[in-house]
């Protein structure tokens, strides 16, 4: 990033200076177009008279690495902003950006979206095993969005790899991971190849044992790479299940008609049931297992 500050107080210093930057990347482009590509500028004034210039966003390309640094900013910046104004930033840092969509949390997400941008894009993951009320919810959201709504499907022969070799609920004897692998993060992973930011759902409160440190803003090192980096935005990480019900309420959001019948965290219909009065909500996902292991590897991070 190039950071020029600029001295003086008067008008006519800031033209002056401002347009020898003009100039500087100007030649620098004829020089080194590549270069150039990231520098693209806007320039701001600070309250002492004095100005810099700083990039309008972050590259948004494959190959460009968003720094630690930025992104601990980008966090102290963000985690006191409303979700809205969350996902107004995130739209404007990136162009190449989507929003996973499966849950209430995540329509709340398309819902804010399209308030703030007129480019949203959505995907959702279908492996096969959901409830025909989620179908249904799916399509209804495409519909009362008008959403070009990507629909990733897990890959055929490695689902009839695993259905041959331990049958359809393997994952009641030997964990779920392997299942959610193949059916869920496969599809993922082929997703998040393509772009270079997504939005998610996730808030500290779903999961006490999994994500309670959740940022509004991260590196995610498990779908990235220094060849392609890749940045999370968690715009709900504040939010609690009661104020995204709220919204749901006020703005006649659609939501899956499970919810009525008890389900809470909504996942495959095999791993997925309703809680009783005063169970947390991810003790109706994978109920056979450990609370710390209930987690389909869509929000895993690597150190």
């Amino acid at each position: 990033m190039l950071f020029a500050p600029v001295l003086g107080r008067r008008a006519y210093g800031l033209h002056i200076m401002l347009s020898t930057v003009d100039r500087h990347l100007s030649t620098l482009s004829r020089r080194r177009p590549s270069a150039y590509n990231l520098m693209q500028t806007h320039y701001f004034a600070t309250g002492n008279g004095s100005a810099m210039v700083l990039p309008s966003k972050l590259p948004d390309r494959k190959g460009i690495m968003t720094t630690d640094a930025t992104l601990q900013d980008w966090q102290q910046q963000l985690s006191t902003q409303s979700p809205k104004d969350i996902l107004r930033f995130a739209h404007k840092q990136f162009s190449s950006i989507t929003i996973s969509f499966s849950g209430a949390e995540d329509v709340v997400l398309i819902d804010l979206a399209r308030k703030v941008s007129d480019r949203v894009q959505v995907f959702t993951l279908d492996t096969g095993r959901l409830h025909a009320e989620t179908y249904q919810f799916i399509e209804q959201v495409r519909k009362h969005y008008d959403l070009d709504l990507e629909v990733l499907a897990p890959e055929r022969e490695r689902v009839e790899a695993l259905v041959r070799e331990k049958g359809l609920f393997s994952f009641y004897e030997d964990g779920h991971k392997e299942c959610c692998g193949i059916r869920k993060v496969d599809g993922l992973k082929r997703k998040l190849a393509t772009v270079d930011a997504w939005i998610t759902g996730q808030r500290r409160d779903q999961s006490p044992s999994t994500r309670s440190d959740v940022p509004v803003v991260e590196a995610d090192t498990a779908f990235g790479s220094p060849e392609h980096p890749l940045v999370k935005f968690n715009p709900l990480a504040n939010w609690s299940s009661q104020q995204v019900w709220e919204y749901i309420r006020m703005f006649d959001v659609p939501y899956n008609p499970l919810h009525e019948r008890g389900f809470i965290s909504i996942g495959c219909e095999p791993c997925t049931r309703p809680v009783l009065p005063n169970q947390h909500e991810r003790e109706g996902r994978w109920w056979w297992e450990e609370a710390t292991l209930k987690e389909c590897g869509l929000h895993s991070s690597q150190d």
